[in-house]
């Protein structure tokens, strides 16, 4: 029986929050209800929409763990805040950043862009070492500036102890930078406790959201050390001061966002995370876990299945990546969108990535459908 707020097409075997995910049911509502005000009374309500941007933020706090609803920016997507970081610090040449070869382009790309300032972008092989983090800590030498990770990776799934690399960073000196999109809405994630200085992740994953719209927590004392690279009207200190001559930067995390906010993805996005935080973030997880764990010993049971992912409790995530003995992963990779199996091809094989409201007759379904021989 379908859970109630994703009453997908009957067809569907829904295995893709870590690359799209649908929206709840609430949220194709609320968008329905903003278009129809919208079409009605134009911006007659705008002081009522500024209130849903604020409880947006208020959720995104409460998400993260942030200390202050001030640390929380809005921001297209994760691929624009890695790009105010990156081009927000003051290099010099001969800096080096530390990082994994497992890392989804936004966060690889962005650093690499940097060769011309002189700064070396360098990734540990989090395969090649018992421990991935100690992969990482190997590379880091007096010349480090930043150590930026993935806190679970989108192909193979390996979950980082963003803790030990967060006290790590402290320990050295080092700024700390994870792109958190396939945590949040999907596992716990506390900024405070893993002492990041920059978190940033778009919301149409494991979070339900729109695409286009996603959130940037900076620490204090890291937001100082970003010089701006965008500039309009709303990152004024006097946001609503149109006339402001001369005008300051805002204060808050809101510096990094330079022009109108996304009012509909605010929306969307806002009831989406509505869902996540009545079932509570802890009770999600230990579904998403056990989901995981569930298509990893189905798979072992498997006669033509290889199991990629690592089957260490303390690196498994919401994603699990597996290989077709027989088959190429193209072919079954066709052969399950054809069954109505939506999942991605990623890295080897093929990658599930089942959600808290996915049932485990869905998951045995999915399974049955690839051939064993």
């Amino acid at each position: 029986m379908r859970h109630p707020e994703f009453p997908l097409s009957k067809e569907l075997i829904y295995l893709n929050h870590a690359a799209v995910a649908p929206w709840p049911k609430r949220t194709s509502i609320a968008v329905s209800q903003f278009a129809q005000q919208n079409t009605l009374y134009g911006s007659s309500f705008y002081l009522d929409w500024l209130k849903k941007e604020t409880e947006l933020r208020t959720q995104l706090q409460a998400l993260l763990n942030a200390p202050s609803v001030a640390d929380i920016a809005l921001v297209k997507n994760t691929s624009e805040a890695l790009s105010f970081v990156a081009y927000g610090l003051n290099w010099q040449a001969g800096d080096n950043i530390v990082s994994s070869n497992e890392e989804f382009p936004s966060n690889r790309i962005v650093w690499q862009s940097l060769a011309d300032k002189g700064v070396e972008f360098r990734e540990a092989d989090l395969s090649s070492n018992h421990s991935p983090e100690e992969a990482l800590f190997a590379l880091v030498d007096k010349q480090t500036r930043l150590i930026t990770i993935s806190s679970i990776q989108f192909a193979s799934g390996i979950r980082l102890d963003i803790d030990k690399i967060g006290q790590f960073c402290k320990d050295k000196n080092l700024l700390f930078c994870i792109d958190a999109i396939q945590s949040l809405g999907a596992v716990q994630f506390d900024v405070q406790k893993c002492q990041a200085d920059f978190v940033m992740a778009d919301g149409h994953k494991w979070m339900f959201g729109p695409e286009g719209l996603g959130v940037f927590y900076t620490s204090p004392a890291a937001r100082e050390k970003l010089k701006l690279t965008q500039y309009g009207w709303h990152m004024m200190k006097s946001t609503h001061n149109y006339e402001n001559k001369p005008w300051d930067i805002h204060p808050t995390a809101q510096r990094f966002e330079c022009g109108s906010p996304n009012m509909l993805g605010i929306h969307a996005f806002s009831t989406s995370l509505s869902l996540l935080l009545e079932i509570g973030m802890e009770t999600v997880e230990q579904k998403v876990l056990a989901n995981a764990n569930y298509l990893i010993n189905a798979i072992k049971s498997h006669p033509c299945l290889q199991l990629l992912t690592s089957e260490a409790r303390h690196l498994q995530s919401g994603i699990v990546l597996f290989k077709h003995s027989k088959m190429t992963k193209e072919a079954l990779y066709a052969h399950l969108q054809k069954n109505h199996v939506v999942c991605a091809m990623r890295g080897e094989g093929i990658r599930f990535s089942a959600h808290f409201y996915n049932s485990t007759e869905e998951l045995d379904k999915a399974i049955a459908l690839i051939p064993q021989t």
